[in-house]
């Protein structure tokens, strides 16, 4: 592995519409943006971490818990403020105050808990080995193309398949394999990212995790941490 230089990027605003103050919740006795903090911390590869807020108390936790803290500007950390910005404005920031540029960063979103350092690794893993590959997020698999539709804000609903020609499912030529993002880790070089100005590049690869629950309400809150007890005891 050439690259030295990995840096990690915790997102963490003050605001949230969901639950109020949600990356300082405690979640299993520690804040909710802790457990995202300590999985960077003993990763392998990741060389830096650098929480981006602009809220005070998150900054104090952060640094509690070892991670550096780059102050987000006010117009990045709206609700409507988002993600890819906020990771160019800390690239900007570092290289501007240190003369700092990583070969790589990871996206780690707080609001993904269950993630540990070992499948950050094992993603690494899969973007220093494919050929050709500039960027590597977590996914899960959602089955094949067949009977796959979208429905849009106006209620209209859109197949993502030609439903006037239906392949058989025993068609597999016809069907091709669907996966959703899961939020937990998105890894890219910083020339593919400062180029697409996104966290995903031109040839991504998938990295498949093998449980996650992306936290937006309480029940949310409830099931990840029945998960964390479990995993504990």
């Amino acid at each position: 592995m050439d690259t030295k230089k990995i840096l990690s990027v915790i997102p963490a605003r003050g605001g949230s519409k969901g639950i109020k103050r949600k990356n300082l919740k405690l979640l299993a006795g520690l804040p909710l943006v802790a457990h995202t903090i300590n999985a960077s911390l003993k990763s392998k590869y990741i060389t830096r971490t650098v929480v981006s807020t602009e809220d005070e108390e998150i900054k104090e936790t952060a640094l509690q818990f070892k991670s550096e803290v780059v102050t987000r500007p006010m117009h990045l950390a709206s609700d409507t403020a988002k993600t890819a910005p906020v990771l160019l404005d800390v690239l900007e920031q570092l290289e501007k105050k240190e003369n700092y540029v990583p070969d790589v960063v990871i996206l780690l979103q707080p609001t993904c808990p269950l993630r540990s350092e070992k499948e950050i690794d094992r993603a690494f893993e899969i973007f220093f080995s494919s050929e050709n590959c500039d960027s590597v997020f977590s996914a899960l698999p959602i089955g094949i193309t067949h009977s796959k539709w979208k429905m849009l804000h106006d209620g209209s609903l859109h197949a993502l398949y030609d439903f006037r020609n239906r392949p058989r499912r025993q068609d597999e030529k016809e069907h091709y394999k669907m996966f959703t993002e899961t939020g937990s880790i998105y890894i890219i070089k910083t020339e593919t990212m400062r180029k697409c100005k996104d966290f995903i590049g031109e040839k991504p690869k998938l990295f498949l995790e093998d449980c996650c629950c992306d936290i937006d309400n309480i029940d949310d809150f409830k099931i990840a941490e029945d998960i964390l007890k479990r995993r504990s005891s």
